[in-house]
């Protein structure tokens, strides 16, 4: 049963949250709407950010209070490849490395539509490569993004096997957007329960992101990939989300690729609940979940 703060959270979102992603908004509009609600941000007590530039790419990085220095999560924020930045997600990303002991890097990768596809794809692999290069290995690295960061995460897995390089110990995706297609049932029947999301409003994200590229490909839609080989994979995806079946399909694509994959799906929950950690218990414990699973996959 949802708590009485998360009931609270939910009518938030429904009637604060999504109507600043109303379709008929511009994308400034959009952008500067998520970065409005960074006023209402906390991060926990003694977290350390620090603001760097890696290969011309502006990042920070987020300590919570006793994270190790050798474990790092990589963050890639969401907002449908079109909006998001640090700033909108860096309380989350702080509750992750509270959750995971680990330090938290967070790129402000290129968006579109004035970088349309592959360019946040070239920014988190060359982040990734980047703490490579610092000299880690891929065993202290953890992937893990939320909605279209949930993809990106997915995709960028995908890519680094693809070129032979070292994966992650892990990949986590919150609410992950796998097919800009949108060809999965939830979309149309669970449009009227989803509190956040809206069909016009990720078919003008998805256009803005394609471009001129093919929507199937395995790189955009990961749900086209094939998944063979990738690190073991967490997925947390709310029963109300539009997005629900880009969850449960890419998880059966992983389990019938011998995949490690966790799918949870919490009942009643909607598009990234986990934004809502310091009012709601039920976001909390997940992302406490989520930072028990990128722990039991670092090398020890």
């Amino acid at each position: 049963m949802t708590s009485f703060r998360g009931k609270f959270c939910r009518i938030l979102t429904k009637y604060f949250v999504a109507p600043k992603f109303n379709h008929n908004k511009t994308i400034d509009e959009w952008r500067s709407g998520m970065e409005g609600l960074t006023k209402l941000a906390r991060l926990p007590s003694k977290t350390r950010v620090e603001k760097i530039t890696l290969n011309s790419i502006s990042a920070e990085w987020i300590c919570a209070k006793d994270a190790r220095e050798d474990m790092v999560v990589l963050y890639l924020h969401g907002g449908g490849y079109n909006v998001g930045s640090p700033n909108t997600h860096r309380e989350l990303a702080a509750n992750i490395s509270m959750a995971s002991g680990a330090k938290i890097l967070l790129p402000d990768y290129r968006l579109a539509p004035e970088h349309p596809f592959p360019s946040a794809l070239e920014d988190a692999t060359s982040a990734y490569r980047w703490l490579l290069d610092t000299g880690l290995t891929g065993k202290n690295i953890a992937i893990v993004g939320d909605s279209a960061g949930g993809g990106l995460s997915i995709a960028t897995s995908i890519s680094l096997r693809d070129t032979g390089e070292p994966l992650p110990a892990s990949t986590v995706c919150l609410s992950p957007w796998t097919d800009l297609e949108m060809s999965g049932n939830s979309i149309k029947t669970h449009a009227e329960i989803d509190p956040m999301l809206n069909l016009k409003f990720l078919k003008i994200m998805a256009s803005n992101y394609i471009g001129n590229a093919d929507p199937r490909s395995p790189l955009i839609s990961p749900i086209h990939a094939d998944l063979k080989g990738i690190s073991p994979l967490l997925i947390h995806v709310g029963s109300d989300e539009m997005l629900l079946d880009d969850s449960t399909r890419i998880a059966e694509k992983a389990k019938n690729a011998g995949i490690d994959i966790t799918l949870k799906i919490y009942d009643q929950m909607w598009h990234v609940w986990h934004l809502n950690a310091r009012l709601m218990p039920e976001a909390k414990n997940a992302i406490e979940e989520l930072g028990s699973f990128i722990r039991r996959n670092f090398a020890n």
